[in-house]
């Protein structure tokens, strides 16, 4: 009895460093989003993705990230909020220090971005456009957003914009391309209803041709639908 517990012990003892050193051997990338001249927290759209095909991503709204770096692979990182220059990084695990990559990220609040923002050729997509599933019924958490393109179209009152519709790539070709048609009509009606000139407003519905991303998860699919918008002129 006493040998075989000890044999017990000994491979339970022996097994411990090896799970210890799987899991103590992840990279995490973590850091702070700050105004580059206030040093104040940002909250922004922080989106990242291993390199070079993306097989793993994610999206975090906040004024900070932290996400694990898992197979030694590099990522990018794209962060963007209202008002601010977009930025878009490349992390590498081999900076790390002790397994944790810290990496701050300023961004720049000025008439230049507007500048840049608004020039003819520019795209945006609309992150925070939201719409009940498989349907193209805006939902009302989405309102602030396009209250932003509203504002936008006021203030430039020469400029035209094209409302381009994306979905996943995930069934019916013919069903995906008019739910991406009748997504950007919707949003386009919305537009209109602020009292924006429906001639300003072009649509074109791509369905699911056109994806960011190949991969089959939900993580994938999720940032393939998305409606875009394109300046046309101004």
């Amino acid at each position: 009895m006493l040998k075989r517990t000890f044999i017990l012990l000994a491979f339970v003892a022996g097994s411990l460093p090896i799970l210890a050193q799987s899991a103590d051997s992840t990279v995490v990338a973590q850091g702070k989003i700050i105004n580059a001249e206030t040093k104040e927290p940002v909250t922004a759209r922080i989106t990242y993705q291993s390199l070079p095909y993306g097989n793993k991503m994610g999206v975090i709204n906040n004024s900070s990230y932290s996400f694990p770096m898992f197979d030694r692979e590099r990522y990018s990182i794209s962060v963007d909020a209202p008002g601010y220059v977009s930025a878009k990084f490349m992390l590498d695990p081999a900076e790390a220090t002790n397994l944790s990559l810290v990496k701050d990220i300023e961004l720049t609040h000025g008439e230049s971005h507007a500048k840049k923002k608004h020039a003819v050729g520019h795209v945006m997509v609309l992150n925070n456009l939201i719409f009940e599933v498989n349907k193209n019924k805006i939902n009302p958490e989405s309102y602030p957003e396009l209250d932003i393109v509203v504002s936008m179209m006021r203030e430039n009152p020469n400029m035209v914009i094209q409302l381009e519709g994306h979905t996943d790539f995930v069934g019916n070709p013919e069903k995906l391309m008019k739910l991406s048609q009748d997504r950007v009509d919707a949003v386009k009606s919305y537009l209109t209803s602020k009292k924006v000139n429906k001639s300003r407003i072009k649509t074109k519905a791509f369905g699911g041709t056109a994806p960011l991303s190949r991969d089959d998860t939900p993580e994938a699919h999720r940032m393939n639908r998305r409606v875009e918008l394109r300046i046309l002129e101004n």
